[in-house]
């Protein structure tokens, strides 16, 4: 098993944070057909060969993915994509 384990600070309000989360699943379920559903504050991932969760703290986004055997060779861009993202969304340039 082959484990993504990312934090990322943040600064945003409970709302905003949650748009956050989902603007991320959205596009991780786009490029990697994982589904995620909220389990109040903790959104949980789950396709064959993926599980993991996203939870929100009031100072911190904590994404945890698990990949199968099939997956782990795109650990690396999976991850990748998982800080673009947070780059992106929680740090926006301009």
């Amino acid at each position: 098993m082959s484990v993504i384990d990312v934090h990322r600070a943040h600064s945003l309000d409970k709302e905003h944070a949650r748009q956050a989360a989902e603007t991320l699943a959205r596009d991780l379920s786009r490029q990697f057909d994982v589904h995620y559903q909220w389990e109040g504050d903790v959104m949980r991932f789950k396709r064959s060969g993926v599980k993991g969760q996203l939870n929100i703290t009031p100072d911190d986004l904590h994404i945890r993915l698990e990949l199968g055997l099939m997956l782990r060779p795109f650990k690396h861009r999976i991850e990748q994509e998982i800080h673009n993202q947070l780059d992106q969304i929680i740090n926006p340039k301009g």
